[in-house]
């Protein structure tokens, strides 16, 4: 009897096992095979610029897009853009002064009146790179790169654009515009090699999975709101 009761219970440890094995590997598989859908399908529109003293001299798409969009990167302690966020808005400056579009959006976070990153994107393009401000267009609820692209679409009436971001980020956020229903170019930022690559490579590849299945399942943005066309 009671060699029947541990035989039981090890045939059921045996098969919980399984099961939990089976599970976690379906799930990785899924998982690989998000993160790489959004890669391949990212990289294709990834843009080939050649750049002379901070101006774009060829690898434009053909047409003028909508806007360039300017992703937030974060701010340093002093309010300024972080460095990486600057590399995005020299870019996106370059762009518009070679005229690749008229309206420049720079989507960032804004949650609370201590943290105005699409107020220090604006004034950089204008202060520094002397960018006119009537063709600066802010997203104030740009609280991350889903939210961003989703708003673009739906809240900015964006039909086309350029996105400016560092080329590590890029994969998604073209995905992510792809599967949102506008036609959007890569521009890759980085000039610069960072600290942290693989902190943030690591932290990409789970953000990708998450997208993948944001765009899966038309997950909502934290906010959206009424239109405010690009376009005017």
């Amino acid at each position: 009897m009671v060699k029947d009761q541990k035989r039981s219970k090890t045939t059921r440890g045996r098969k919980w096992f399984r099961g939990a094995f089976i599970f976690v590997l379906v799930m990785a598989v899924l998982c690989f095979a998000a993160h790489t859908i959004v890669v391949v399908q990212g990289k294709a529109h990834i843009l080939d610029l050649e750049c002379v003293d901070g101006r774009i001299t060829s690898g434009l798409p053909d047409q003028k897009t909508d806007c360039i969009l300017i992703l937030g990167a974060g701010l340093q302690s002093d309010g300024t853009p972080s460095p990486m966020l600057r590399e995005r808005l020299d870019m996106g400056a370059a762009l518009y002064d070679s005229g690749a579009a008229d309206k420049i959006l720079v989507s960032g976070d804004n949650g609370s009146n201590r943290y105005d990153e699409v107020g220090a994107m604006e004034r950089y393009l204008t202060e520094v790179l002397q960018v006119p401000q009537e063709d600066i267009v802010k997203d104030h609820a740009g609280f991350c790169t889903y939210d961003s692209m989703v708003r673009a679409k739906k809240v900015f009436c964006v039909e086309s654009a350029i996105v400016v971001t560092q080329k590590y980020h890029l994969f998604r956020a073209l995905y992510i515009a792809e599967r949102v229903g506008f036609t959007a170019y890569g521009a890759d930022a980085e000039r610069i090699a960072y600290g942290g690559k693989y902190y943030r490579e690591a932290r990409e590849c789970l953000a990708r999975v998450k997208d993948f299945f944001g765009c899966l399942f038309q997950v909502k943005p934290k906010y959206l709101g009424e239109q405010i066309p690009i376009k005017g």
